[in-house]
């Protein structure tokens, strides 16, 4: 009778080890599961700056033919070196320029400023200041700590009265030599034109085109506007820059002298030839 009775209870025993590690393993096989379906999220500040670092910039711009994003142009800004440096560059003041400043809340302060030859610029009451090379907003910068020991917070305004305009030269076989203004975009025969066209003498096929890099460097650029001209292509018809001087030289006839010595032409008016 006993032997029947521990077989019982050994035999519920295994069965209960066995439920126990069955349900251990299901438990731990669904955790798993679950752990591969649900991927973790990522922290909050992440997401946010990698959020922030792909969507554009409002001061960048997609180029559509190579998709390279590009700053949103400037004025005075830097622009892109390899095209000439700054984009849009703003106006800086050059000597015997004419400003007139003006003062909100102090007007016996407003006077016109004129740039001197050596750059300065005389201000009332507060002694000089460099002006020349200077952008307008940069001058009412430096005019304002100026009379910051003066008045306090003076609140003033720039206006540009008078300024060397833009211009070009034209000199030697034309019509009418001269200095004249550069207005607009302007080509080298279209400045010839308004010097007044070629003369009887003129070379058309070497004009001559200086252009200042630097105050002791110039350089030159050779047209033949009569190949141009006669072939009714202006694709070389360089365009103007202020400062340009532009040259046209004589032809070869017109170099000799209209009017010889008699005695040097002998030997073909000698009469004994004949």
């Amino acid at each position: 009778m006993k032997g029947k009775v521990q077989q019982t209870v050994l035999r519920a025993a295994c069965l209960l080890v066995l439920q126990l590690a069955v349900a251990a393993f299901a438990q731990q096989a669904s955790s798993s599961t679950v752990s591969a379906v649900q991927a973790p999220a990522p922290p909050a500040g992440k997401f946010a700056a990698a959020e922030s670092s792909q969507s554009p910039s409002p001061n960048r711009h997609e180029d559509p033919a190579t998709g390279a994003a590009t700053q949103s142009e400037k004025a005075d800004g830097p622009g892109d070196p390899a095209f000439g440096g700054e984009r849009h560059p703003l106006y800086r003041l050059a000597k015997t320029d004419v400003v007139e400043l003006n003062f909100t809340f102090s007007p016996d302060y407003n006077q016109l400023l004129t740039v001197e030859p050596d750059g300065f610029v005389f201000l009332r009451g507060a002694g000089s200041i460099l002006a020349e090379g200077l952008t307008l907003l940069q001058l009412q910068q430096a005019i304002a700590e100026k009379y910051g020991g003066i008045l306090r917070q003076p609140e003033i305004t720039l206006t540009l009265k008078d300024f060397d305009k833009p211009y070009f030269l034209a000199s030697g076989e034309v019509a009418k030599p001269g200095k004249y203004e550069l207005r607009g975009d302007l080509t080298v025969s279209e400045a010839i034109a308004i010097a007044g066209g070629f003369t009887q003498q003129a070379r058309h096929s070497q004009v001559v085109v200086f252009r200042r890099v630097s105050n002791d460097l110039a350089e030159t650029h050779v047209l033949d506007l009569k190949r141009m001209l006669a072939s009714r292509d202006l694709r070389e018809d360089i365009h103007l820059r202020p400062g340009d001087f532009v040259f046209v030289p004589q032809n070869r006839i017109s170099k000799i002298r209209r009017f010889v010595p008699t005695d040097s032409m002998s030997w073909y008016m000698n009469p004994q030839q004949f």
